[in-house]
């Protein structure tokens, strides 16, 4: 598959090369040009033979640059085709629990490989081939994979995908050819919990030291899943026994390996009210966007804020919302933030989900109706601060497309955004600027 180029980057090597907006790529230095893995693998040489069609006629040209440096071309997308969707119908999906009505990009399953590499997106492996897996290994490509069990029909009746079982051969082939994999698992109770656990964690560990680490993560339920499969939140007890054996075969992986391989989610830690580890055993925080060690590693940069902060300043009332199973952790932070700055008076508030239902806890999918719906009439103080995880990436807008301006509006008080981010946090506590 060709590539049609959009865009030639001024005083570029392909700009320099005489490369015309237009211009369709084919290969280069022989080898066809299907997607950006390719274009990215194959353009890194310093010494390139493109070959190209323009107006129908076939061309070359010879490119000589720096290796590794950007050749210059764009394309309609980034991808250069279109996103691959997900094939699997999982019975956890979080995509399949929300209700209609919603922007249309929430909607999207993807389960594409490339943005694995390139974004850090997990990917499920039920739609490569072994052509891919081929390629891949090539290409040296380190891999993000969202297991969830490594039995074969345990993971093809959770995924609802004939071929998920088989496709676990590939954790296999990726590590014998010496790539690393990040591993994330949702864990369902009464389904892959327990032995299934122990199961899957063992078998992963059977191909250390190429697997670099594993989230176990527990299962979102919202309250939209009429004619799904019957799944419920882990209780107290059973988010325990998941840290349980978590946190043993994490020690046994420690002393062969030194590494603990296999952490449980900041949530497992909420719903079985227990301490959160200490720093050490988060490591390097390999696991940090799987929600692994977020609060720790928040409290820790808190308290190294306080420490270099400027104490002289002015009596401020500020109030602090979160979900409601983070609620207990921010008051605790709160509480030590007042006790060195005590002109500082934080009110935190955990927002109940009423959009997605008392299930879901996590702050990330607090919508801005219920922050509006459970804090009109409330004092507030001088400002209202919130988690940007409650916003769009790029853009000021959360889950129910209601906009910053709009709680302000509502509430009549200005809104504060900040990044799980001790610095920030506590600038954004103080009022003072980044």
């Amino acid at each position: 598959m060709a590539a049609a180029v959009t865009g030639v980057v001024p005083r570029s090597p392909a700009f320099r090369a005489g490369i015309k907006c237009g211009d369709v790529l084919v290969s280069v230095n022989g080898h066809e040009i299907n997607d950006v893995l390719d274009y990215m693998f194959y353009c890194a040489e310093d010494r390139l033979v493109l070959l190209l069609e323009r107006g129908g006629e076939s061309f070359s040209k010879t490119v000589i640059k720096s290796e590794y440096d950007e050749l210059g071309l764009e394309f309609k997308s980034f991808l250069m085709d279109e996103k691959r969707s997900c094939c699997n119908n999982c019975i956890f999906c979080f995509i399949d629990q929300m209700p209609k009505g919603m922007r249309e990009t929430l909607y999207f399953k993807d389960d594409d490989a490339r943005l694995s590499f390139l974004q850090g997106n997990y990917v499920t492996l039920t739609n490569l081939q072994d052509k891919d897996i081929d390629r891949i290994c090539e290409m040296r490509l380190n891999i993000n994979v969202s297991v969830h069990t490594t039995n074969p029909e345990l993971r093809c009746m959770m995924m609802h995908n004939r071929f998920a079982g088989e496709k676990l051969k590939y954790l296999k082939k990726i590590a014998d050819s010496g790539l690393m994999m990040n591993c994330q698992i949702v864990c369902c109770p009464g389904i892959n919990d327990g032995k299934e656990l122990e199961r899957t964690l063992n078998d992963l560990s059977a191909l250390m030291p190429n697997i670099q680490s594993v989230a176990v993560v527990p299962v979102g339920v919202t309250k939209f899943r009429e004619g799904l499969y019957p799944l419920r939140p882990f209780t107290k007890d059973e988010a325990g026994a998941v840290i349980d054996i978590i946190e043993a075969k994490a020690a046994e992986c420690l002393e062969k390996w030194e590494t603990r391989m296999c952490f449980p989610a900041d949530e497992f830690y909420l719903l079985a009210g227990r301490e959160l580890p200490p720093t050490e055993f988060y490591e390097d925080y390999p696991q940090y966007e799987n929600g692994v060690g977020l609060l720790r590693s928040l409290y820790d940069e808190v308290m190294q804020a306080l420490e270099v902060c400027d104490t002289d300043i002015p009596p401020r009332r500020v109030t602090l919302v979160t979900g409601t199973a983070a609620e207990s952790f921010h008051k605790e932070l709160a509480r030590i933030i007042t006790e060195k700055l005590p002109q500082l008076d934080i009110q935190v508030v955990g927002i109940v989900n009423h959009f997605f239902g008392e299930t879901i806890t996590v702050a990330g999918l607090v919508t801005a109706g219920d922050l509006i719906d459970q804090l009109k009439g409330r004092e507030l103080g001088d400002q209202l601060l919130i988690p940007k995880v409650m916003l769009k990436a790029d853009e000021p807008i959360f889950l129910d497309d209601l906009s910053v301006s709009d709680v302000e509006r509502e509430l009549g008080i200005s809104v504060r955004a900040s990044r799980n981010d001790g610095f920030e946090y506590l600038d954004a506590v103080m009022g003072t600027e980044i």
